[in-house]
Parts: structure tokens; sequence; C-alpha cells
């Protein structure tokens, strides 16, 4: 889909069990971390709640990743500002839900990332869509990020300046609602990513784990 710049766009997909459904970066570095024995490139990822692609980017300056060394000082990437945002998404999230009677659904970081990853992907590629030229549909995308879930679901949306503004705009939807107040979901993850002229891309990822 070509994009439509002058308006705010917004897409839902729902997958229940195995039925699919479809409804109408740069990091900054924030510190370092001084490696201790028994760690490993993906216990301080999982430490710092990065992906270990984006902690071994930010370190040009090991050439075997798989081995590290205590005393070794590896730099930790920040996204902190984005994951502001991202959590005041999934706060307006877990509020519309107990307006609703429903629990909260525990935020993944993990998800969060893939999520993010979805949204700068239709930056860098040019377009929106829940089919990515990347990664296939989300459904494949969080499986092959190794995401467990028996019900899966993703809103996506652009053009949107604030958490609060795509959170209305995505309640005002009835499809992208259904997705937010679904009671069999119980974790979520949010992605944003910024075009280099300012649009925000947003990416909700709903699942029920296990």
């Amino acid at each position: 889909m070509k994009h439509m710049r002058k308006f705010k766009m917004l897409i839902t997909c729902i997958l229940a069990s195995a039925l699919l459904l479809f409804p109408i970066q740069a990091f900054a570095q924030s510190g370092t971390h001084t490696v201790a024995p028994g760690d490993s490139m993906w216990k301080i990822a999982v430490r710092y709640q990065i992906g270990v692609s984006e902690l071994i980017q930010a370190n040009p300056q090991i050439s075997n990743p798989s081995q590290i060394y205590p005393g070794q000082k590896i730099n930790i990437p920040s996204i902190d500002d984005v994951k502001s945002l991202e959590q005041k998404v999934i706060d307006l999230v877990n509020q519309q839900r107990a307006n609703n009677g429903l629990p909260a659904l525990k935020a993944n970081w993990e998800i969060c990332r893939v999520a993010r990853y979805k949204s700068q992907d239709m930056i860098n590629k040019g377009y929106f869509a829940h089919q990515s030229p990347t990664y296939g549909s989300p459904f494949n995308m969080m499986e092959n990020f190794g995401i467990k879930f028996s019900a899966a679901g993703e809103n996506i949306a652009y053009g949107q300046r604030t958490p609060q503004e795509v959170m209305t705009t995505w309640m005002n939807s009835p499809g992208h609602r259904s997705n937010i107040l679904n009671a069999t979901y119980n974790q979520i993850g949010v992605g944003v990513a910024k075009t280099s002229s300012g649009t925000f891309y947003w990416t909700q990822m709903f699942i029920k784990y296990p």
C-alpha cells in the first residue's frame, strides 16, 4: 500500500488459534557494562532488555561476540525515549481494559522489540501493511523471533503524534478496539519508530501465552 502521508493511517489484524482474520534505528550509547564471570552477550542483552544484534552492533570492537572475557567493557545502547512512548501506550491499553473489566496485559520487552522492528521496517521499505516484505506476516515474524503464542494480533498506525492520539484513533476503530479489549490475550508489546521527517509509526502486538 502506498503511503497517504496527509492522513493518519491505521490497520488491524487478528489471529485466533490457527484462524487468520484481516479486518478492514539508531541507538544512542547510554553506558557500559563490565563483563563478569559467566556473562555472555545474550545474558547481557536480557539484563538490559535489548536485542543481541543491537548489542553486537554497538560493540564493533569485539571481533568475536561469542567469546567475551571478564573485565571487558560492553557498550550498552539506549532507546529510553522510545521505550517511554511505548510504555505509555501499554499503560493506556491497560487503562482501557480496566475500564472494561478486563485484566491488564503483561508488557513483554521481547515483543516490544519485534514490534519496533516492524515499525522501522515499514519506514525502511516504504509500505503500510501487516505483510512485511522482510519478515512476512506478523505471526511468522513473531515465531521467527522466538515468540511463542497460541493466539496473536497486531494493530498498526502512522501519523499520530502521541501515545494518547494513537490510542484514541485505535479505540475509535471497531477492529482495533477488538484487539485491545480481547480477553484472550495476556501479553503485549508496542514498538514505535520515527521517520527522518518526524512521522511516527506505531505497532501493537498482542499474544496469548502459552
